[in-house]
């Protein structure tokens, strides 16, 4: 077995056994073949069956002085889950990875936006422009039903629920989700809908999806990230921020305001309460208040 095959068939594995999304496959994948470059710069034959511990270890070290450590425990985590597979299909006996460690890093708390960053940055849309109006319902998607870009890019027509107050959300792993959605958040969605992307040449592939470039086509996620980096740079907003911060912002903001834990995870799609309590950590001056005021001893 060589390793362009290894690849393809573990990339299948991915996506039909695993169903994960096509931005995880591609990042195992590029994973792998840093793996497969570094072979091939020190002049290295090996298949992905004989490969030994000491030549990976090499690879690690190699990597370690270029990459910083939360991007190499990813590394190592995605080699490991390859040659487990590899294991699983009979190819190897043993993990070359086994005895290597992945890297300790802190737990890295979400960016989040306050509350009048978020009016200021919806303020700050052209709205005299078709493209305007799109671009106040994707804001107001974002932070109003705590969207990752991808889920919103693949939102579709066939989605929205307004009359029950829900958009179902296609995550992770192809799972779905019912999500609420406000009066704010449908108004804007309607707006666009009614009165933009009913003028636009519509492609037949992507007749169903609902946020579309002036071309009729489905947006990529470096639109949505040029979209919300340009609107940063008119407020001067200091922050570096992504379409991901106005779902941390939803999160904190829900939390902030009383919402259930529980709640917030199913809404964010997580699998684990354990991801989802990171935002217990964003705001302790909010949590130390929550203490002084409703603890019977304060």
């Amino acid at each position: 077995m060589n390793w362009k095959q290894a690849i393809q068939d573990y990339q299948n594995y991915l996506k039909i056994e695993r169903g994960l999304s096509k931005n995880s496959i591609t990042n195992y994948s590029l994973d792998l073949q840093k793996l497969i470059n570094y072979l091939q710069d020190h002049e290295m034959e090996t298949s992905p069956v004989q490969i030994d511990m000491e030549t990976v270890q090499g690879f690690i070290y190699a990597i370690a002085k270029t990459v910083n450590p939360r991007t190499q425990a990813r590394v190592i985590s995605g080699l490991k889950g390859f040659f487990n597979y590899l294991i699983f299909e009979d190819y190897r006996a043993d993990n070359p990875m086994d005895l290597i460690e992945t890297p300790k890093i802190g737990r890295k708390l979400p960016d989040t936006l306050s509350i009048d960053e978020i009016n200021d940055l919806i303020l700050a849309i052209d709205l005299s422009k078709p493209e305007g109006e799109r671009n106040r319902a994707i804001l107001e998607t974002l932070y109003g039903c705590g969207l990752r870009v991808s889920e919103l890019l693949n939102l579709k027509l066939s989605d929205l629920y307004f009359e029950e107050d829900f958009i179902k959300v296609t995550g992770k792993g192809n799972k779905q989700r019912f999500v609420p959605i406000s009066d704010i958040n449908k108004k804007y969605i309607n707006i666009y809908r009614n009165e933009i992307r009913v003028h636009l040449p519509i492609k037949k592939e992507h007749e169903d999806i609902l946020f579309l470039n002036r071309r009729g086509k489905q947006l990529t996620r470096a639109m949505v990230f040029t979209i919300i980096k340009r609107l940063a740079e008119k407020i001067g907003l200091k922050k570096s921020i992504s379409p991901h911060t106005f779902r941390h912002s939803f999160a904190t903001h829900l939390l902030e305001n009383g919402a259930d834990l529980r709640a917030i995870q199913q809404m964010l799609g997580h699998e684990s309460i354990t991801t989802t309590e990171v935002y217990m950590h964003v705001n302790r001056a909010h949590l130390a208040k929550v203490l002084n005021e409703y603890h019977p001893r304060k």
